[in-house]
């Protein structure tokens, strides 16, 4: 049959009859479809039938003219010419991005989170090694664990150039629904919304998927400080181990982290005060104090500075400027585990007659608090800062916040001498009557 807008045909190996449709513009026929017909009638009926209605395909409809795309799509042949379709395609609107194989984007997206976070391959901590940003070793394992436990389960299979603000938003509702702290969320959706600003910021991604997101916020668990009577009492007390007591007493009058303590050796012993260089972490050992700055801790104490020089001289593995002051017996060239400094300050707790729940509430981070705390105030924030080591006042305060038992009197006394003259005589303190004058 001539001048039909297709042509049926039957292939020697074939049962039924195929249709190749025409492209009006061109004169060229589209590649062929079965009828699913064994007879040349009933295929011409569906042809016709195609043309009028369009072609079945997955519970769609396609219409002959569409297969002017198809045919656009079949002949291409390198991925230039698939990203200027592409391309077109974006710029109308009808996608938002695209991932073209062996492209960067196309990498698989939580392989990608980890490689960020390996301290062997990771170019993002080069970056920051070059740039002399801080950066240690065991907050990338615990990222990287995050990234194990939480992201891949999440987004397993996924490449990295096709998450999308709503695939990040999903993620936060469903770390938002786990039984973690508002920290804990936070660190874990870091785990992976870090690696992906930055893959943005150089180029690897078109878009910042991570724009926009609000963090989870709750109430921080106060960190609980002693008086300085009750740190008085344990240090009264016999201790299991002398060297968690010295330390205990250390951090109480210095305010140093757990890892700087440790990281003190006898170089870094001075007259009359401690030199800061380092500090000790079980997954990076030793490296340059938080914010990579060291400082000079004032020490005004002979006594503590004796102690510290006959801790170091009974070193089993001997004296030398390199030498540990905590250090431990087990082995050579590490001090000693800070666990065993939390153990020992509960355990002094527990002596002077805490119960072992109240004990269990101090930690090491403690005395950092309890240091702050007790000079805020009597020294100004500058001379403050270059003994903690804080850059800035609002972290300083954070640590100094805590309101003690002299606070509240202060506060009392100014009230009363404030606010007493409005109330009846009968509503304050005899003792405080003179002073509301």
């Amino acid at each position: 049959m001539k001048n039909l807008p297709f042509s049926v045909f039957k292939r020697a190996d074939r049962p039924c009859y195929s249709v190749s449709f025409k492209n009006e513009a061109t004169g060229e026929y589209y590649p062929a479809i079965s009828t699913r017909q064994k007879t040349e009638a009933e295929a011409i009926k569906t042809a016709f039938a195609w043309l009028r209605d369009g072609i079945p395909k997955k519970q769609k409809l396609l219409k002959v003219q569409d297969l002017t795309l198809k045919d656009i799509t079949r002949k291409i042949k390198t991925k230039a010419e698939a990203e200027i379709l592409l391309e077109g395609m974006k710029k109308m609107g009808w996608i938002k991005s695209y991932v073209l194989i062996e492209s960067l984007p196309a990498q698989d997206f939580t392989l990608y989170l980890s490689d960020f976070w390996n301290w062997e391959k990771s170019p993002y901590i080069r970056e920051k090694q070059r740039k002399n940003h801080g950066i240690h070793k065991r907050h990338c394992k615990l990222q990287g664990q995050a990234v194990k436990k939480y992201w891949r389960p999440f987004f397993n299979g996924r490449f990295l150039g096709e998450i999308t603000a709503t695939d990040i938003d999903n993620f936060i509702n469903h770390i938002g629904s786990l039984p973690l702290s508002a920290g804990r969320k936070n660190g874990v959706i870091m785990a992976g919304t870090k690696p992906l600003r930055w893959a943005f910021s150089k180029g690897k991604i078109e878009t910042d998927p991570t724009r926009g997101h609000l963090l989870f916020t709750g109430d921080k668990k106060e960190r609980s400080i002693l008086s300085p009577t009750a740190a008085a009492s344990i240090f009264r007390v016999e201790w299991p181990d002398e060297r968690a007591k010295l330390a205990n007493m250390l951090a109480a009058v210095t305010g140093m982290r757990l890892g700087e303590i440790l990281a003190l050796r006898f170089q870094d012993l001075g007259p009359d005060c401690l030199y800061v260089r380092s500090s000790w972490g079980e997954v990076d050992g030793l490296k340059l104090p938080k914010n990579n700055k060291p400082r000079t801790v004032e020490l005004p104490f002979p006594d503590l500075i004796n102690k510290l020089i006959k801790q170091v001289e009974q070193n089993p593995w001997g004296v030398s400027p390199d030498s540990f002051i905590f250090w431990t017996e087990y082995k050579a060239g590490v001090p000693m585990q800070g666990k065993l400094f939390i153990n020992g300050l509960r355990e002094a707790l527990i002596k002077i007659g805490f119960s072992k729940s109240e004990a269990e509430k101090y930690v090491f981070h403690g005395w950092r608090h309890f240091y702050t705390t007790y000079l805020m105030g009597k020294l100004e924030k500058k001379l403050l800062k270059s003994q903690t080591g804080h850059l800035t006042d609002s972290m300083l305060y954070h640590y100094g916040e805590h309101q003690t038992e002299s606070d509240r009197k202060i506060i009392q006394a100014t009230a009363i001498n404030t606010f007493g003259g409005l109330l009846p005589s009968g509503a304050i303190r005899a003792e405080d009557a003179v002073q509301c004058g």
